[in-house]
């Protein structure tokens, strides 16, 4: 076993990472123990387990069990042929992982492109989740509208290009504040995807019709200075959802979590209950 690389409060056990296999990969695992509830977080394309540092501690005092791991491709978790069928989509392998874990029931947390698996999590196996946190998102829905309304908040000659993709990931309010925070993201998004994984996809196209079948308690957080998944964005498929609230945090960007733990940590809490 492995320790972990996240932040530790004093006083609390090390957290264990390790590698767990389930078809078709072994997934790198960080597993914050104890009895609590079970929360289960999904890193966005841009991140690996590594962007929940400031979580990770918050919920552990909280007393949840907190389980984080890289998506296959990503990380430490890579395809592995000889355990089973690929590629398989990331709410496939988080299940797989559940059970491999013991998890019956748990909550789960997904931000931007974590989100999109939650969604497609949720309505496939909604008897698992006690609680849904989507945060930053822009649920990759294949509806006209959203693809219209995504066209239409794109940044002409900045969206889709690599060099500046940081730039649209985090706020400039914690661009100016934290200039080492920012670099620490840059570095982490640099090295996030392996080279050449390919991305997994998502078991069911998201749409409205589907996140219409999720009855589990919902949260929906949101950056009031997100460039790639603003409130009106978020909003706009959100509704569709059977139970959900809301929340914003005025000046973050996309990477809440990574933005504006203390605010983040805090609605994920009040919550979570």
């Amino acid at each position: 076993m492995t320790t972990s690389t996240l932040l530790q409060p004093p006083g609390l056990p090390e957290f264990s990472a390790k590698h767990i296999p389930v078809p078709g990969a072994r997934l790198w695992v960080v597993d914050s123990g104890g009895n609590g509830t079970p929360l289960v977080l999904l890193h966005a394309n841009t991140s690996t387990v590594n962007s929940w540092h400031a979580q990770f501690p918050a919920f552990h005092a909280a007393g949840y069990r907190v389980i984080a791991f890289d998506r296959r491709g990503w990380g430490q978790s890579f395809a592995d042929p000889e355990t089973g069928p690929q590629p398989g989509s990331i709410a496939e392998d988080l299940d797989a992982l559940a059970n491999a874990m013991g998890l019956q029931r748990f909550c789960l947390l997904g931000i931007a492109g974590g989100g999109f698996a939650a969604l497609d999590y949720a309505a496939w196996q909604p008897s698992r989740l006690l609680k849904l946190i989507i945060a930053g998102s822009n649920g990759k829905f294949t509806e006209p509208e959203m693809q219209a309304l995504s066209a239409r908040i794109a940044v002409p000659g900045l969206t889709g290009r690599l060099e500046v993709r940081p730039y649209l990931e985090v706020g400039v309010a914690y661009r100016s504040e934290n200039p080492e925070g920012f670099q620490s993201f840059i570095d982490m998004e640099h090295t996030a995807r392996q080279e050449g994984a390919p991305e997994q996809p998502l078991r069911t196209p998201n749409t409205y019709a589907k996140i219409a079948t999720i009855a589990t308690p919902a949260l929906i957080l949101m950056g009031g200075s997100d460039l790639l998944a603003p409130p009106a964005l978020m909003k706009t498929w959100a509704r569709h959802l059977q139970n959900a609230q809301f929340a914003e945090i005025g000046d973050a960007g996309h990477s809440i979590n990574w933005e504006r733990p203390q605010a983040f940590n805090r609605i994920v809490m009040e919550f979570l209950g």
